[in-house]
């Protein structure tokens, strides 16, 4: 099978901006939980690329202050990657929430609270 050139290119900045998120983590210790790239999207022009976060924090307020410090950062972080990623233009990044990690937590929880029982014909029922 044949992998595109920005697919490949996608794998590496996600790689790459887990990386720099420690030093950012570093510089601002305002920035906390557990921060985490879920996937990167560049564009195929290679100008723009959006970077998929999760971040698990103790509280809906920390998660909501990181998210913000994230977006502040991402300055330094593009500029962190046009040392790293040898290419002639680094593209802007724009971070954006990803919920379905929490999302998935949700639907798990209400799967287990559904009780099944079987019925005298030996057929399930909810």
């Amino acid at each position: 099978m044949k992998v595109s050139r920005t697919s490949r290119l996608n794998g590496e900045y996600q790689k790459e901006i887990s990386e720099i998120l420690r030093k950012v983590k570093d510089r601002n210790p305002e920035l906390k939980g557990l921060i985490s790239v879920t996937e990167v999207d560049v564009a195929p022009d290679l100008k723009t690329a959006y970077a998929y976060v999760s971040i698990y924090g103790v509280n809906e307020a920390e998660t909501k202050r990181s998210f913000e410090i994230l977006k502040e950062s991402a300055g330094f972080i593009r500029r962190e990657l046009a040392q790293v990623m040898r290419m002639r233009t680094v593209p802007a990044i724009t971070f954006r929430m990803d919920g379905s990690m929490s999302y998935g937590a949700k639907m798990d929880e209400l799967f287990k609270n559904i009780t099944y029982t079987t019925t005298p014909d030996g057929e399930d029922e909810v």
